[in-house]
């Protein structure tokens, strides 16, 4: 489940920076963040696989809820990432002018 979660997140995020010009929003930076988080959880399904064989396919309930909860809060700590990135970088200088305007 977490790793369809994260390709989930990843193709969205890819036709979203593919549809637009958004290189100032830096959605390159997420879709690396969600594309790799995706190559994580695929290594790490073909090792459980490797060591579950016939049993990966057939999961507890709770362990899939448990594994969308992992996936949905991989998807949010990769925004948070990105957008800690985005205030760092302001690449539309919106953070230096609101710092700038209080003093």
């Amino acid at each position: 489940m977490t790793l369809l979660v994260t390709v989930f997140a990843a193709i969205i995020c890819t036709v979203i920076w593919y549809k637009g010009n958004h290189s100032e929003l830096k959605l390159g930076t997420l879709c690396w963040i969600y594309w790799g988080a995706s190559l994580m959880w695929f290594i790490d399904a073909c090792f459980e696989y490797a060591e579950l064989q016939a049993e990966f396919f057939t999961p507890a309930p709770v362990d899939m809820l448990n594994d969308a909860y992992l996936g949905l809060s991989v998807v949010a700590l990769g925004l948070i990432v990105w957008l800690v990135i985005l205030l760092i970088k302001d690449p539309k200088g919106t953070v230096k002018a609101a710092l700038a305007k209080k003093n």
